[in-house]
């Protein structure tokens, strides 16, 4: 068999093993079709990049983010601004919560193609951790992003039923109000009212955390903590249905959060609902069995229920 199309075999079967969730063996079969084009000599850098992509892939879904992180930065040496690879390269950073490189990462894709979601969606969470990790000044301890060419744009515009081509069809997808991605600079602001919402909580000052909150909340609907801390705010103030429907709005959005749990429990036994705080705390002690605060009411709940 010709090497060309023993390459292209060991592909496609690299590629069936992926989608059938054959992680492990899909790396290894793209791996020998690398080692069969460096034998051969006549390796075209967009088919060695690819393979070293598509490698990068199953090392990220294994979970083995250093080796999908090295096959990526491979893969872009070869062919620069290729959009897959830097998706790849920043998931995985994101994993190791490197989380500058990924915002660079998912910064670049946008500059490729504005319309890939993922990117944006990349960088709406980098955003949001960076802000409260570093402050408002969390920019200036950026990397520098890489400013891509036309000439690089130009390349990757793709034809349709390409990768490219399907993220810009699912962004024009009609999609409600309440879940469109926020933009950056609204994703910011939001995190900035949230953050001084956070400073009036430390000192005491829960009416006006509650203003923050509510604020940030118009800008960003899909921001779980500031549900949570605005439900504190609503405990502290004794206003416990408000706090129960924040909280319930928190889990429709991380359905395992520990605090909107507990919280709604505290809320519900404040509204003598104990059947309700005792449900909320059995959850919640499932997900994290040694939380000692959730024990202690659950403790409490069941003298009351006795």
């Amino acid at each position: 068999m010709a090497p060309a199309s023993r390459i292209s075999d060991l592909r496609q079967a690299g590629n069936e093993q992926f989608r059938n969730g054959q992680y492990g063996q899909a790396a290894a079969l793209y791996g020998r079709a690398l080692e069969l084009l460096e034998t051969t000599g006549d390796a075209g850098a967009e088919e060695k990049s690819v393979l070293h992509s598509n490698r990068a892939a199953c090392y990220l879904k294994d979970g083995n983010c250093s080796l999908c992180i090295k096959d990526c930065s491979v893969a872009l040496d070869l062919v620069p601004f290729a959009i897959k690879p830097l998706l790849r390269r920043a998931a995985a950073y994101e994993a190791l919560e490197r989380y500058q490189l990924a915002y660079v990462d998912y910064k670049t894709v946008l500059q490729v193609d504005c319309t890939v979601q993922a990117a944006h969606d990349g960088v709406n969470r980098m955003t949001k951790v960076l802000l409260e990790k570093d402050g408002l000044q969390w920019r200036q301890k950026l990397p520098h992003i890489p400013s891509v060419p036309v000439s690089a744009q130009k390349r990757w515009e793709s034809p349709l039923g390409s990768y490219e081509a399907t993220a810009k069809s699912k962004a024009n997808d009609p999609i409600p109000v309440a879940k469109q991605a926020p933009t950056v600079t609204t994703t910011e602001q939001a995190n900035k009212l949230k953050l001084e919402g956070n400073e009036f909580v430390k000192k005491g000052n829960y009416k006006k955390a509650i203003e923050k909150y509510t604020e940030s909340l118009k800008l960003h609907k899909l921001e779980c903590t500031t549900y949570t801390n605005r439900a504190l705010c609503y405990l502290n103030l004794k206003q416990y249905k408000q706090a129960v429907q924040d909280c319930s709005e928190a889990l429709k959005l991380d359905a395992k959060n520990i605090k909107a749990f507990y919280r709604r429990a505290q809320a519900y036994k404040e509204l003598k609902d104990y059947k309700s705080s005792m449900a909320d705390i059995n959850t919640l002690l499932k997900i994290d069995p040694k939380n000692t605060a959730a024990q202690k009411l659950q403790q409490e709940l069941s003298k009351t229920l006795k």
